[in-house]
C-alpha cells in the first residue's frame, strides 16, 4: 500500500474523515467531512508528519531551505513534517511560524522559529483550503520576512471543489499567485481507495455513499 492509501485509512481511523450528512461553513449540504481538530495524539503527529513528508518527497524533488506552518493549525503540521524529513531522509530542514500578533518584547517580531533569508526556497504546510484566506493572509507574513521563494502549498486533502466562483481554492491560489498546491490525496482518491473497501470490518463507501458523493461534486466539483 502506497503512503496515500495509508493516509486515507489513517484519517478513517482518526475519526478525521467522516460520511454522513454535514453542512460546510459555505451552508454546502455534504455527504462526507474532514475534522482535522480530531488530531490529538503524540501518535497521530508523528504519522501525519510523515504522510507530509513523503508528499514533499514526492512532489519537490530539489528539497526547501524551511517549512513555514501558518499559525494555528499549521504549527504542528510543519514541525512534524520537519521532524519527518529528518528521521525518515535525512534531510535538516528548518521551520517557522507566525504568530497572529507581533510581540515587541523577547525576540519579538512576527515569525518563530527559523528567520527567513533572502532566497530562500519555502513550503507552505496547511490542512485543507476551501477559500484560500490563510495563504492570502500568510503571504505578506512571509513577503516582510525576507525576498522567499514559495515553491509550494502542501495540503492535506484536496476536496476538488469551487470556491466562489468556477475555480477550486488550489486553482484560485495559483492564478493569483503562481503557487502550485500539492495534497496528500484528492478527494477522487478518496472514493476509489474506500469504495467497497472494509477497514476494520466497515465499509465507509458503499454504492450509496458513492453515489451521493459523485451527485455532490456533479454540483460543486471542478
Amino acid at each position: 500500500m502506497g503512503y496515500k492509501q495509508e493516509f486515507i485509512e489513517f484519517m478513517v481511523r482518526s475519526g478525521v474523515l467522516t460520511f454522513g450528512d454535514f453542512v460546510t461553513k459555505s451552508g454546502r449540504q455534504t455527504p462526507y467531512f474532514i475534522n482535522t481538530g480530531n488530531y490529538k495524539t503524540g501518535y497521530q503527529a508523528a504519522k501525519l508528519g510523515q504522510f507530509y513528508a513523503s508528499c514533499i518527497r514526492e512532489n519537490l524533488p530539489g528539497g526547501v531551505d524551511a517549512l513555514f506552518g501558518p499559525a494555528y493549525k499549521g504549527i504542528p503540521l510543519a514541525v512534524s513534517a520537519s521532524v519527518a524529513l529528518y528521521n525518515d531522509y535525512g534531510m535538516d530542514v528548518n521551520y517557522c511560524f507566525n504568530r497572529k500578533e507581533a510581540k515587541d518584547h523577547g525576540e519579538g517580531g512576527v515569525m518563530v522559529g527559523y528567520q527567513l533569508q533572502d532566497g530562500d526556497r519555502v513550503a507552505i504546510i496547511e490542512d485543507v483550503i476551501t477559500a484560500g484566506t490563510a495563504i492570502r493572509e500568510c503571504l505578506p507574513v512571509l513577503q516582510n520576512a525576507a525576498k522567499v521563494d514559495i515553491q509550494a502549498l502542501i495540503i492535506s486533502v484536496d476536496r476538488m471543489e469551487k470556491g466562489t466562483g468556477d475555480k477550486s481554492a488550489i486553482q484560485q491560489v495559483y492564478e493569483d499567485y503562481g503557487i502550485r498546491a500539492y495534497p496528500i490525496v484528492t478527494v477522487r482518491e478518496i472514493m476509489e481507495h474506500l469504495h467497497g473497501r472494509e477497514i476494520d470490518g466497515k465499509v465507509y463507501i458503499d454504492d450509496e455513499m458513492l453515489a451521493k458523493m459523485e451527485a455532490y461534486l456533479e454540483v460543486y466539483g471542478i
